[in-house]
This record gives structure tokens, C-alpha cells and sequence, in this order.
């Protein structure tokens, strides 16, 4: 699947979540559970409504409970700003830890502050899948890494405001929820927005884009198209560039255009609607377009590499990250003998042709290889889905496949099924997982 994102009024991390999930309605269940993982109270509950602009477009807003009226806020996350001066949470340097602090507009009350060693901390220690985290500890430390290049101080100092971390924490779960879901092979976005003007923070009036949206902008297309004010903040400009950067534009291919889904920020703009859209494609000949063929055809980058060197433990985390590299397919390994007789593992990863480079370098960044090999394969690949299906209580993934014959198959995620006590709980709760999901395929769901 092609993922396409076009921020016709901008990108911030709710309206991407938003898209998302207009687009993708059977994962709203699953995003509310990885929220609610993270136990960060009642100011992280999260809703999805319906919205109509004034131009009568429709789609969805993501709102979470810190934005609600009555409560203030103070993140990065509402892209609801005016073309002028206006308030912006911002990121402080406090050394670690949470600490009381006076809100920079003369609120008479105080919240804390929490570091983004804690907010790390926090999703690593959660029970969120071990793709999502990585998705999402990856996003949050380009943001923390552009904040601290800001004020010139380590990430890990780099604290936010507890209400706008609430709102930023959410933001970027939830976004790592979808994309892992998704789980598309490929994303693209038109330019973004830069917007101009001013904004107000605790360290006084600065320029739009704001100074770490801005560092979060290097290397990605944008354009000015004359509309005032903040387009893109610093969660949906560190959710960008962690899925656009270093992507190549796609080579043309026939491709069916499958789902499109359009997520609002809540400011309303003069002439132009604030939404983010996403269109989501399957190549073409997934669907029948080439009846010679029940499968589709497709270019693999393929790396390969030995290392004898490294504990597992090390190795195991160094390919975690080689994993989450958008555009990475599958990263296998396996045992073989090296010179010398050593015992030695060999990795095999294989990424989209336009993120081969990206790999290499990461492979040698995160692994003690001094040498490998790569190239490109062509591969095959059955048109497949995914979907939700509820058993026994119990908020289950499924994929299902097409076969040759026209026949499906469906296998439900290992980790959700994992949750059942004892081996014949975990065999009947697959089995009624995958049947479910047929039967909604065929229509015959009870």
C-alpha cells in the first residue's frame, strides 16, 4: 500500500491521527487502547467526531481531553492559530525530572513539566507493541533533538509542559499506532505549508515556522502559498519528516486508489479548508487489472551482512531500529559459520528500493559489520488486508490474503492473541479471530 498525504491547510499530529482514522475506521478501537496503555489520567482521553467546515467539507477531528473547553492549553498539538500573535507551548530546559513552573501567560496556577527522558522512559516501559514503540520513540526524539538544538541543550534535558505533553504524548502514540497498522510500503506527502508570522512563547515573540519546526523541515518540499499563520507544528513536523525524509518520489505504476480519509484542526481559515488528506493505493494489479497475474510484482532492496562480534542482546536492539526504518520490509536471521570455523549470525534486510541507502548507513550505525552486500531482487507479493475483529472481549488484529485460486486466508496478530492464558485459550481465540475476519469478508458476519 501508497500512503499520500496532502496538507492542504497543514499538518499537525491530531489531524494526522484524524486522516488516519477516517480513512482507516476499523483501528480507532486500537488507537484508544494504546492511549490508554500509557495510564496518563484523564486528560489523554481521546475522541473522534465528525466535523463540517464552513465550505461544507467533511471529515474528522481527533480531540483529546486536555483540549476540551475549560481546560488550557499549552502543546504544540491544535493547530488552531491565528495569523498573528498567539500563544505555543513550548519545550524548556530543566536539567531532568518534572518541575513546577509558572505558566509564560500569567496563569495564576502552575503545572510540572516532564522531561523527555521520562516521556522515552514511559513508552518503552509501556505495553504498547514493539513496533509501535519504535515508532514512536523515533518521532518523539526528532522532536526533543530539534527542541534541544533550539535552546542548545541535551535532548534528554528537553522538558514540555505536562498539559502539552499530554497532548504531544497522545499525538504521536496514536500516530505510531496507525502507521504500524497501516503498515504501508510506501509514504508521500505534496509540500508543506510553511505559513508565516508570529508566535508567542515563553522565550518571546519568534518567527513561523516556529525555530524547531523548522529544523524539523529541513530536507522536505514546501511551499508558501500566501496563507498566514502556524501550518505545521513541531509534532506533525516530526511525524513528517520521520516518514518522508530520504523517500524518493514514487516512479509512476498503475495504482487503485482504495481509501481517502480527511482530518481537521480546529481554526477555520478565509478561502481554504484546514484539513489534512490522505489517499491510500494498492498497485493496480492486485485487483485484477492484469488477469494473467493474481499477485503483484514488486522491486526489493536487499542488504545482507555477517556479524560474530556482537552479543544477541546487542544485536537484537541494534536491528529493532534497522526495523523501524520506514520503508523496511522484514529484517531475518540466522546462524552460519564464518572463517575460522566461528559461529557467526547472518542478517538479511529487505527495504524499499528508495530507502536502500537509508538502510545501509543504518546497518552500519547500528551493528558492528564493517562490510556488506546489497542489490535488488524482484519479489511477489498476494493482495492482502488488514482489519479489526472483537472475541471474547478482546480488540484483535487480523491480515488477510487472496490467494491465486481466488480463496482467503487470515492470520491474526500473534502478540494480541498472546493475551490468552494457556495454549488451547490461544489456538480456539485464533482460530475464532480468523474466521470472524473471513466472515466479514464474504458478508457473513453474524
Amino acid at each position: 500500500m501508497d500512503i499520500h498525504l496532502d496538507p492542504l491547510g497543514g499538518w499537525s499530529g491530531d489531524m494526522f491521527v484524524a486522516a488516519l482514522l477516517d480513512a482507516f475506521p476499523e483501528h480507532a478501537r486500537a488507537v484508544e487502547r494504546a492511549v490508554a496503555s500509557l495510564d496518563l489520567g484523564p486528560d489523554a482521553a481521546v475522541r473522534l467526531v465528525d466535523h463540517r467546515d464552513a465550505a461544507g467539507l467533511t471529515g474528522r477531528r481527533f480531540v483529546v481531553a486536555a483540549e476540551e473547553p475549560g481546560r488550557h492549553d499549552h502543546g504544540h498539538r491544535h493547530h488552531d492559530h491565528g495569523p498573528g500573535q498567539h500563544d505555543h507551548g513550548h519545550a524548556h530546559h530543566h536539567g531532568g525530572g518534572d518541575h513546577g513552573h509558572p505558566h509564560h501567560d500569567g496563569e495564576p496556577h502552575h503545572h510540572g513539566h516532564r522531561a523527555w527522558s521520562s516521556i522515552r522512559s514511559l513508552i518503552e516501559g509501556s505495553a504498547l507493541d514493539a513496533r509501535v514503540k519504535r515508532e514512536a520513540v523515533a518521532i518523539f526524539a526528532g522532536l526533543a533533538e530539534a527542541e534541544g538544538q533550539v535552546h542548545g541543550v541535551p535532548a534528554d534535558d528537553v522538558a514540555f509542559h505536562e498539559v502539552g505533553a499530554v497532548d504531544s504524548i497522545v499525538d504521536v502514540v496514536a500516530a505510531a499506532q496507525l502507521i504500524a497498522l497501516v503498515d504501508a510500503e510506501r509514504w508521500t506527502a505534496s509540500a508543506l505549508p510553511l505559513g508565516s508570522g508570529r508566535v508567542r512563547t515563553a522565550h518571546g515573540i519568534l518567527p513561523v515556522p516556529a525555530p524547531a519546526t523548522a529544523l524539523l523541515l529541513r530536507g522536505l518540499d514546501t511551499i508558501d502559498d500566501g496563507i498566514p499563520g502556524e501550518r505545521v507544528t513541531p509534532t506533525g513536523a516530526a511525524v513528517a519528516r520521520h516518514l518522508l525524509l530520504g523517500s524518493a518520489t514514487a516512479p509512476p505504476r498503475p495504482r487503485r486508489l482504495e481509501r481517502s480519509g480527511t482530518g481537521f484542526g480546529t481554526r477555520e481559515m478565509a478561502g481554504i479548508s484546514n484539513c489534512l488528506r490522505v489517499l491510500a493505493f494498492e498497485p493496480a494489479a492486485e485487483f485484477g487489472t492484469a488477469p494473467a497475474s493474481q499477485f503483484s510484482h514488486r522491486e526489493l532492496g536487499v542488504i545482507t551482512f555477517e556479524v560474530d562480534d556482537l552479543s544477541a542482546e546487542d544485536l537484537s536492539n541494534g536491528l529493532d531500529h534497522v526495523r523501524a526504518l520506514p520503508g523496511v520490509h522484514d529484517v531475518v536471521q540466522a546462524v552460519v559459520f564464518g572463517k575460522k570455523g566461528r559461529v557467526a549470525t547472518q542478517v538479511q534486510v529487505l527495504v524499499a528500493p528508495d530507502r536502500l541507502d537509508d538502510a545501509i548507513r543504518l546497518c552500519f550505525a547500528e551493528t558492528t559489520t564493517i562490510g556488506l552486500r546489497f542489490g535488488t531482487v524482484q519479489g511477489a507479493a498476494l493482495p492482502r488486508g488488514f482489519d479489526t475483529v472483537r472475541v471474547d472481549g478482546l480488540d484483535l488484529r487480523t491480515k488477510h490474503v487472496t490467494r491465486p485460486d481466488g480463496s482467503r486466508t487470515a492470520k491474526a496478530e500473534a502478540s494480541d492473541v498472546a493475551a490468552a492464558p494457556g495454549h488451547a485459550a490461544r489456538l480456539r481465540l485464533r482460530r475464532d479471530a480468523e474466521a470472524l475476519a473471513l466472515s466479514r469478508l464474504d458478508g457473513r458476519e453474524p
